[in-house]
């Protein structure tokens, strides 16, 4: 796929190459890159499978030209595809398929039956199966003349050959005369229950064993209650059962630890753990002042059962770290009256009598309802809806109501639905290309629009394979014959084409990267103004860039601004240190310049509304001392300063807690403003919280109809959650491993960037 900053194909700078010539250099491509691969394996950095394949050229008989790529067995001379090699070699290597793939190991002849402790020792049988896992053969093994049957007489009923019992099993020379081939009845299999039975020899020559490591009854203890916070805060990763896997057994007895029971895990030791976290985390909520309460799951989740979400719930306090508070579980939608239920139950929970603790309340849902009917109700709490679901709401925005993104998917649906169709063509020249994924007509709307993306990412990637096949021969032939053919054939054809597909996959980029940005650094809500003046930004540049029309496009951007926006954001912007700005007389003060006359109105009503009737007028004249006289220079300066964060590299705010710490203790003399203020700058403007495994949601759908296992579920959501938001853990297991697995490059990786090359030869 393009990036934003490519540009579109120019099919106006050179000459167009031949059919012909064309495709020979694909395959001269393809036929060099696979050699490098197989030299590469050959030297020990490679597959097992290249010592016994290797890549031939295939040339036309009349014009002696490059046709094709093949994969030759060294082995039995025969060909196969270059497709795959990796499912040729399971294929016609390891299922025996190759006639004479046996005959690479070496038999062992003229040796005398051992006694059995010598024949498969564990070691030997372990270093044994390595071999076979690195090599994939089978190898020739020396088995006690007991083992030995005639296996002719088993020839002519199970229909297999002498050789093929051979390769399996090996084959030993009793007498030296004769060679006579070995099996035992129960085939491969049998070699284990040969190591059992070598194993129970040793014991009776040996009855004493070596004893293991012995661990003080200290030791034990702190062991096993390292592994169980590890098992909860592994959040469902690890199941229950694999406590009582006969390996994870045997592990824990080599390292001289008891058995463990899935029973203790789920019930004394879970409790004790839960009670000691809960009493932690209640600590932190009493101590602060005030808090504000974090919803995350509100949209539903598939799951196996159904529709079902899980609600967690936390609390944000002052000094910015964050405490778990419970999870709900829910099935089905949720109506707006209940969910503002259920958080009116979350807050009465945490505070008690003293409902002025919460000052407000986050969450990802229900903005226009159960939030706002919130805070009208209760005058002191702000109550914001989820940023980074109003900044991917935008995305959506995009796709429903600018023209450009509705041609461009459907010039794209018209394109992947004739290359998919074309498969003669596709299995003969481009079968490394495969089908571009098509949305269902369910999934082509404006709410769910990411298989929507995934087409267009895919006709991008496409691209150099696209132009190819209008350029080919046949397609030509059927273009005289099918309209549709034509068109596609002019659309790939059209820079026009090309530049409005990558306009729209670049400002989807633009938005989700800004949606990623948010979802890791989570901004408190002074910051959702700038956020916004950074978005719009951005858009202009990407309309100047690819020529598109600013007015529809701010107006889209426009629209969903004021479905996000709340006072408390204009509020937070101007009390916030963080934006004061230096005059020409030397003082730091708060940007009223960057607001709309009706953003100004927006702070004073907010301040009134936060304050009691008796302070309003108060809080509005501290107001009007701030606006004309600011911070202390010295002060402002120092809540300020920026530092290069090690791990993104951008620069960030080195006191984050600064701006609420400035107005607790330097700016004491606005008592009423100062009060509104440290309630203010300390919220968050996104309800994302921590992540639950993939796995533990599945457990949750399984438990949700069991009221003790539901309890249990719940207990070990709690300690999860509360070991991850500790370390300041937001992310999921899953998608770490799934990054992992894809930054690591194989075999097939390089064969990849080998096909790639070869279709990427410049056609303008």
């Amino acid at each position: 796929m393009a990036n934003s900053n490519s540009t579109p194909i120019d099919t106006s700078l050179a000459p167009l190459p031949s059919t012909e010539e064309v495709a020979v250099r694909a395959v001269n491509k393809r036929f060099e890159g696979l050699v490098t691969v197989r030299t590469k394996a050959v030297k020990g950095k490679g597959a097992w499978y290249w010592a016994h394949l290797e890549p031939i050229l295939i040339r036309n008989p009349e014009t002696n030209l490059p046709k094709t790529v093949k994969l030759k067995c060294t082995l039995c001379d025969a060909a196969f595809s270059a497709s795959n090699p990796s499912r040729t070699a399971s294929e016609h290597l390891k299922r025996g398929t190759c006639p004479n793939f046996s005959s690479v190991l070496k038999p062992i002849s003229s040796v005398s039956p051992s006694p059995i402790t010598t024949i498969v020792s564990p070691s030997s049988r372990n270093r044994r199966k390595r071999n076979l896992q690195h090599t994939g053969a089978s190898a020739s093994y020396q088995v006690h003349s007991l083992a030995m049957v005639d296996s002719s007489r088993f020839f002519g009923e199970l229909g297999y050959s002498p050789a093929q019992i051979s390769h399996t099993v090996g084959s030993v020379t009793n007498t030296g005369l004769n060679q006579q081939h070995l099996v035992l009845s129960g085939g491969k299999e049998d070699l284990d229950a040969l190591a059992m039975l070598e194993d129970s020899v040793k014991k009776l020559k040996s009855p004493k064993a070596s004893p293991g490591p012995t661990l003080s009854k200290d030791q034990v203890d702190s062991t096993v209650d390292l592994l169980a916070d590890w098992f909860y805060e592994s959040c469902g990763s690890v199941s229950l059962s694999s406590l009582e896997h006969p390996k994870f057994k045997a592990f824990l007895n080599q390292v001289g630890l008891p058995a463990l029971s899935r029973r203790e895990f789920s019930g004394a030791r879970l409790d004790s753990k839960f009670d000691e976290v809960k009493i932690e985390s209640d600590a932190k909520i009493r101590d602060a002042m005030f808090f504000q309460v974090s919803s995350d799951g509100w949209k539903s989740k598939n799951c196996s059962h159904g529709e079902e979400s899980l609600i967690k719930f936390l609390v944000n306090l002052p000094n910015g770290t964050s405490v778990f508070q419970k999870a709900v579980f829910l099935a089905g939608s949720v109506p707006s009256k209940y969910a503002e239920e259920i958080l009116w139950e979350t807050v009465a929970g945490i505070c008690g009598d003293v409902l002025h603790k919460c000052v407000g309340i986050v969450a990802d849902k229900y903005k226009a309802k159960a939030l706002r009917n919130l805070e009208i109700q209760n005058h002191w709490m702000v109550n914001l809806s989820c940023q980074l679901q109003g900044v991917i709401s935008l995305i959506k925005d995009f796709n429903k109501e600018l023209p450009l993104f509705k041609t461009v998917t459907d010039n794209c649906l018209k394109v992947a639905k004739f290359f998919n169709s074309f498969h003669k063509f596709r299995s003969q020249e481009l079968e490394h290309a495969g089908f571009l994924r098509v949305p269902s007509s369910k999934c082509n709307n404006s709410k769910d629009f990411g298989p929507v993306i995934a087409l267009l990412e895919d006709v991008m990637s496409c691209a150099r394979v696209l132009h190819l096949l209008v350029l080919d021969d046949s397609y030509k032939i059927i273009c005289g014959e099918d309209p549709v053919a034509r068109e596609v054939a002019e659309m790939i054809q059209d820079a026009g084409f090309w530049n409005d597909l990558e306009a729209v996959i670049s400002l989807v980029k633009l938005v989700g990267g800004m949606a990623e940005e948010i979802e890791a650094e989570r901004p408190l809500v002074g910051q959702c103004l700038p956020l916004w003046e950074e978005l719009r930004a951005k858009v202009k540049d990407w309309c100047a860039k690819f020529g598109i029309a600013e007015g529809p496009v701010e107006n889209i951007v426009e629209k969903r601004f004021k479905k996000n926006y709340h006072p408390a954001w204009s509020a937070a912007f101007i009390l916030d240190p963080q934006y004061l700005r230096r005059d020409t007389s030397g003082k730091y003060l708060p940007p009223f310049k960057c607001l709309t006359h009706e953003q100004e109105k927006d702070v004073d009503k907010l301040i009134t509304r936060l304050v009691s009737r008796e302070e309003a007028h108060v809080a509005l004249m501290e107001l009007m001392k701030w606006r004309s006289e600011g911070l202390e220079p010295l002060y402002a300066q120092a809540v300020q300063v920026k530092q290069r964060d090690p791990v993104t590299g951008k620069m960030k705010i080195a006191n984050p807690q600064g701006s609420r710490l400035v107005w607790e203790t330097c700016l004491k003399e606005f008592k009423s403003l100062g009060k509104v203020s440290v309630r203010l700058l300390f919220l968050h403007a996104t309800s994302c919280g921590f992540k639950c495994n993939w796995s533990f949601m599945r457990w949750v759908c399984v438990q949700g109809h069991s009221r003790v296992g539901l309890d249990r579920v719940q207990k070990m959501i709690f300690i999860a959650a509360h070991a991850k938001l500790e370390r300041r853990d937001f992310s999921c297991e899953e998608e770490k491993d799934t990054e992992l697995f894809s930054m690591a490059g194989g075999e097939d990786d390089m064969l990849n960037d080998v096909f790639t090359d070869a279709s990427s030869v410049r056609v303008s």
